[in-house]
């Protein structure tokens, strides 16, 4: 990838304080871009060139192959099943059986998925990865491909996740970094432009197979992650004006629906909970969510405890 292509604009960025008693015990910098279908950085907190692995933020794009392939008319999956496929879900007894579900009905057995188990759990289907694997399995299943060594970065189903996300970033594929998440698969570096530009095109109800993926993820938000959980709190509360979708190590990204604008946050250290406040904070600042929702995802994501609350200072810079 190279960095060099475009113009750097680097503007203060965010800082995420824990207040104990309203006196700062932790703090964390936080960058964030946001841009259009057409790539363009509209405003950043930071370097919109600043690169971080996309992590689970990516599988709204990695579901793509079971759109794009016609695996989802194949084996009849629903809004639910595609939902689920997007998510990092809490390995709960509907999502699990949902993962099971998109087995099922392309005739594979749980077994096949190389995804871990969780501590504590019985079955791969309950780890928050399994969705995205399952949905990898089925194109493999739509398209005849080898199903043992679908996690490998060589293999037809990750050459083709791959394509097609270089179609929508106006690259060669050869030029993204590569390396394995967590759960096996490959995830890819991006900048926080990249990511905001990936979100635009996710909102923006202007090609079929990504309105398809917005739609599940807003009709059915508690596949995404799980109640209480910010992904499926912002969605159910919006009522499919965002989409959202989460990565580890402090990435988060944001889709306003229909309006082709993307958000993509970065927490340098990597704070689970500093990629939630500045979400909430910047969505009020851009007029994205209403005071009153925003205040009520604060009691949940600000509001830490009776004697400690996050704090957001800084605001996006217009390029």
């Amino acid at each position: 990838m190279n960095f060099g292509k475009r113009n750097r604009s680097t503007t203060s960025s965010l800082t995420v304080s824990l207040l104990r008693e309203g006196v700062v015990e932790s703090s964390h910098i936080c960058q964030a871009a946001v841009a259009d279908t057409r790539g363009r950085v509209l405003s950043v907190a930071g370097d919109a060139q600043t690169a971080t692995f996309a992590r689970s933020a990516l599988k709204p794009i990695q579901a793509i192959a079971v759109s794009a392939t016609g695996t989802q008319e194949r084996f009849n999956l629903s809004e639910a099943d595609l939902a689920v496929i997007c998510g990092s879900h809490q390995g709960n007894i509907q999502q699990a059986r949902q993962v099971f579900n998109i087995l099922w009905r392309c005739d594979v057995e749980a077994s096949a998925l190389q995804c871990p188990i969780p501590d504590g759990k019985s079955s791969p289907l309950q780890y928050n990865c399994s969705g995205k694997h399952a949905g990898m399995i089925a194109v493999c299943q739509q398209k005849g491909w080898e199903i043992s060594s679908y996690m490998n970065a060589n293999h037809p189903v990750q050459q083709l996740i791959l394509e097609k996300m270089a179609e929508l970033l106006h690259m060669p594929p050869a030029e993204f970094i590569g390396a394995h998440d967590d759960c096996g698969v490959p995830t890819y570096l991006l900048e926080l432009g990249q990511l905001a530009h990936l979100y635009a095109q996710l909102a923006a109800h202007n090609q079929l197979h990504l309105e398809r993926i917005t739609r599940a993820m807003t009709h059915y938000p508690e596949m995404i992650s799980g109640d209480g959980e910010f992904d499926t709190e912002l969605m159910r509360r919006t009522q499919g004006a965002l989409v959202s979708k989460s990565g580890a190590e402090g990435v988060q990204c944001v889709g306003r629906v229909g309006e082709g604008l993307g958000l993509s946050i970065k927490v340098m250290d990597g704070a689970k909970r500093a990629k939630h406040a500045v979400a909430i904070h910047l969505l009020r600042q851009m007029g994205w969510i209403t005071p009153s929702i925003a205040e009520s995802l604060e009691e949940t994501f600000i509001v830490l405890g009776e004697y400690k609350r996050l704090e957001v200072t800084g605001e996006l810079s217009i390029i």
